[in-house]
């Protein structure tokens, strides 16, 4: 019985691979081998970059309401702090976004807590 080649699955394979290696310079983009590689590499990265996504988001939050609360008088930690003993639950997120776009309704907030 002749041997099966499957070239259709071997070659669609293949063409995964170099279609998302598109736009990468020199070898990369072009020579399966070396777009395999790298292609795989670029995986992880974006992986791990999700997770540091998140991290860098928060610390800007957190950055962003520090600044605004520290205009009132107080410092991040001592407003999380009162936040939590007043028993008003909001994100970092929401915060920041209260803080750069509506600065009366932030230091009412912070009225509020103090």
């Amino acid at each position: 019985m002749p041997r099966s080649k499957n070239a259709v699955a071997s070659r669609a394979r293949r063409k995964r691979i170099l279609d998302q290696a598109k736009g990468y310079y020199g070898k990369r983009k072009n020579v399966y081998t070396v777009a395999k590689n790298i292609v795989e590499k670029g995986m992880t990265y974006s992986y791990v970059g999700r997770k540091l996504k998140k991290r860098e988001y928060r610390t800007l939050w957190i950055a962003r309401i520090n600044a605004a609360v520290r205009e009132e008088g107080l410092t991040y930690s001592q407003f999380i702090n009162a936040l939590s003993t007043k028993g008003i639950d909001i994100n970092r997120k929401v915060l920041a976004d209260i803080a750069m776009n509506e600065p009366a309704s932030f230091k009412a907030l912070i009225a509020s807590v103090k």
